[in-house]
């Protein structure tokens, strides 16, 4: 059985999505998983809606929006990967005791390309006291402006993920201030499809949960350096030390699940963060956008790593 599976945007942080591929653990299930798209994270969704894609993956946050704006769209999530933010604060300066609160007096640069980093930031800033609408912000910067300005002194401090992280770091150029991880569960990553393909294709999305569960199995057991040896295919323009490295980082800050089930922590968290931001207002609930049943039964099951 195929299975088109639309991918977001590549990016460190989807290391449990090649490890799969590269694994070949999709082929072991039965399954020929074919990865299609990556152009852009705002048609993750579109692409389900429109059958170009059977399974996509992204964040929930594409989920809440599209029932916000099409509340009959049926769209559910049924395996999560990603649980934690993976996003840093990254600062041009040594800042070991750092609080949001020095926010106030900063020059700062936040992600443009996807929303969800930002949401979540300024949700956390809010709850530190602090209106996020009061700060010194560039907001229509990429991750390569931000890298850049930093380096260049144009910002105090910017917000973005690996490798740029690991890149500044090993340059001197910009030290972490805040791993957005240590915020606590966040549903970030999650296959989805719709309510229709759950139910037939069940026995499919049944074997692809339980490839990603022998997977998270295997990058738990293995240390970053194998996990970027494995997945560096995908990413063929960065140097193998920088990719270990933003590997090493994600693990100890625990951003992938220990399984597939989504936890309503995390998805509650995502949630507020949306609604404070002012992306949604009626949003849909956990049982509406989250299923549950195909994780459950393959952890009940309990195969073997990949």
């Amino acid at each position: 059985m195929t299975i088109t599976l639309f991918e977001n945007f590549r990016a460190v942080f989807y290391a449990p999505f090649y490890a799969a591929h590269a694994l070949g653990v999709y082929e072991k299930e039965g399954l020929d998983v074919v990865l299609s798209g990556g152009e852009s994270p705002s048609v993750t969704a579109t692409s389900l809606l429109s059958g170009e894609a059977d399974v996509s993956w992204g964040g929930p946050m594409r989920i809440l929006y599209t029932y916000e704006t099409q509340p009959d769209c049926n769209l559910v999530a049924f395996c999560e990967v990603v649980t934690r933010d993976p996003f840093y604060l990254i600062g041009a300066r040594p800042n070991p005791g750092f609080d949001l609160a020095e926010l106030q007096n900063l020059r700062m640069a936040t992600v443009s390309e996807v929303p969800t980093p930002w949401l979540c930031l300024q949700d956390d800033i809010r709850r530190a006291g602090l209106d996020p609408d009061q700060l010194t912000r560039q907001e229509s910067n990429s991750m390569s402006e931000n890298e850049a300005g930093l380096r260049n002194g144009e910002f105090d401090v910017i917000q973005v993920f690996e490798p740029y992280v690991s890149r500044l770091l090993d340059d001197g150029a910009g030290f972490v201030w805040r791993a957005a991880a240590d915020r606590g569960p966040t549903s970030y990553t999650t296959f989805y499809t719709t309510r229709q393909a759950l139910t037939d294709k069940r026995d499919e999305l049944l074997s692809m949960t339980r490839a990603m569960y022998r997977t998270q199995k295997w990058l738990r057991s293995r240390t970053a350096a194998e996990i970027a040896d494995a997945i560096s295919s995908f990413f063929p323009d960065l140097p193998f030390e920088v990719l270990s490295a933003a590997i090493d980082r994600y693990k100890r800050l625990g951003i992938w699940g220990k399984n597939p089930r989504h936890a309503q922590i995390g998805f509650n968290r995502l949630d507020a963060a949306l609604r404070s931001g002012g992306l949604i207002s009626r949003g849909a609930a956990y049982t509406q956008c989250i299923d549950t049943t195909l994780a459950d039964a393959i952890i009940k099951e309990d195969p073997p790593s990949a």
